[in-house]
């Protein structure tokens, strides 16, 4: 695939733009951070030549002047709240993100327990965090939020919350995922802040939808895509347009609640900074989209990509069908088919050659490699080893697993583990290649093309299993099936 985006760029012009937004208040701004700091394949995936941590190598770029304050909901806590893409809770997510900062040299400087009503998960988990050395602070509920501002921007508001500490200029303020709380953060630190004579500033940093990109462009649609569960909707900013006679794009909930923001920030300074939610944005992603087509088709297939997620949600009972049409619709759009995905088309034929299940999987350089049904491996098995041994310039007919590496593997599934299906799955044929990679030449020379695999585009006919799913994913490539 084209590079359609300038990595470097957009590091060099985002970092300077948020040092920017620093000076235009008293040296302290609060940056609300959407999205995911590490693992954004969304992002790489519709921007290529984005790195998956781009937004992370960014940020270490202002390490000495940025700290960084963790938002978890009490309410997420109580009700052992999931994030879907790692199966993780909340709550140990949080754990997991303050060690995974610490150890890249970034400073974590506290823990926000927000939405807190003495919920006893939430109690016990704090004690935890400051057994770790780490500070906890409390944000309530408060009643009328977030349209009764009288009340929120007054002692019983705000006012009861904890004040946060905190000891550099820049405080991202991130969380696990959606609903935690992170604005209502920023803000509430704001009216602290105010009340010790600090002018204080807030500022979002989110990746999509792109404000200097078109309504309808594919990368913003890819965003609607991606977020169909949420009834997230692009739009075209009305304050904007008002403030400046220019078009840019927002999304409905934060053009939904400005109005609310705004009066806010009124009772708070007196004055508003912001004209528009996009005034409230840094993100400088658009100006660094180097090949406009690329970046399209890309989102385009990520479109594709995101519509068979949502079928298959619905067929084992994950996603809703409302998700599926809303998708449909941008595919509709774009005048976009399943069959504009290579993978899906090669996957089909050889399903409709063979009689049986079948996958396909599209090499980075646009090869493409076919993988049936057979005696000894299933068909996401073979697909594997098959595009391992081309990589590896390997003949097709040659064998490079033994029998013996086989055989026992069958054996344990069938005879000990009280499995129907003899098949290798792709862990188990991994595992299969490995041992016989420490006698055979050709298996160690294979195994060693494994990373070559990373931005493959893989499709089955057939669901996937969850251990051929899970294995395509920390192999890098883009799996999609078809819903039977």
């Amino acid at each position: 695939m084209k590079t359609g985006f300038d990595n470097q760029k957009y590091l060099k012009m985002q970092s300077e733009h948020i040092m920017e937004r620093i000076a235009q208040f008293d040296n302290k701004l609060y940056l609300e951070f959407g999205g995911k700091l590490f693992d954004d394949f969304h992002a790489s995936r519709v921007l290529p030549g984005f790195a998956p941590d781009s937004k992370f190598q960014m940020l270490m770029q202002l390490a000495p002047q940025a700290e960084i304050i963790m938002v978890v909901s009490a309410a997420d806590i109580e009700k052992n709240k999931i994030r879907g893409d790692l199966g993780i809770t909340y709550d140990n997510d949080v754990i997991r993100l303050i060690h995974e900062f610490q150890s890249r040299g970034l400073y974590v400087g506290s823990v926000v327990l927000t939405k807190f009503s003495g919920q006893n998960s939430a109690v016990l988990y704090k004690k935890r965090l400051e057994n770790m050395g780490i500070k906890v602070y409390q944000h309530y509920l408060i009643p009328g939020y977030p349209t009764n501002v009288p009340m929120i921007v007054s002692e019983e508001g705000y006012g009861k919350n904890d004040y946060i500490e905190t000891t550099r200029p820049l405080v991202v303020v991130t969380a696990p995922g959606p609903g935690s709380g992170k604005m209502s953060t920023c803000l509430s630190q704001l009216y602290h802040e105010h009340k010790r004579g600090i002018r204080a500033g807030y500022a979002k940093y989110e990746t999509f939808p792109i404000w200097n990109l078109p309504l309808k462009h594919p990368v913003n649609l890819a965003y609607e895509a991606a977020t169909a569960d949420l009834n997230d909707v692009n739009m075209i900013d009305p304050f904007h347009l008002e403030a400046y006679g220019e078009t840019t794009v927002n999304y409905n909930r934060d053009v939904e609640i400005f109005p609310v923001l705004n009066a806010i920030f009124e009772q708070i300074f007196g004055k508003s900074p912001y004209n528009s939610p996009t005034d409230m944005g840094v993100n400088m992603a658009g100006n660094c989209i180097i090949d406009d087509e690329a970046c399209r088709e890309a989102s385009r297939q990520e479109i594709i990509r995101r519509y068979y997620q949502a079928i298959a949600g619905v067929a084992d009972g994950t996603k809703t069908e409302e998700e599926a049409f809303k998708i449909e619709l941008l595919m509709r759009h774009e005048q976009l088919s399943v069959t504009d995905r290579p993978a899906v088309v090669a996957a089909r034929k050889r399903e409709d050659l063979t009689g049986s299940p079948a996958v396909a999987l599209e090499l980075p350089d646009g090869r493409m490699i076919t993988g049936k049904t057979g005696e000894l491996l299933g068909p996401s098995a073979a697909v594997l080893l098959n595009a391992i041994k081309v990589l590896a310039g390997i003949p097709h007919e040659k064998h490079i697993i033994s029998p013996t590496a086989i055989e026992p593997i069958q054996k344990l599934k069938t005879q000990y583990l009280g499995s129907k299906n003899p098949l290798l799955h792709t862990d188990e044929v991994l595992i299969a290649l490995s041992a016989t990679a420490s006698e055979n030449e050709d298996a160690a020379l294979a195994l060693a093309q494994l990373p070559a695999l990373k931005g493959s585009q893989v499709h089955s006919s057939v669901m996937l299993t969850a251990v051929d799913r899970r294995m395509f994913h920390k192999l890098n490539c883009d799996v999609t099936c078809e819903p039977r």
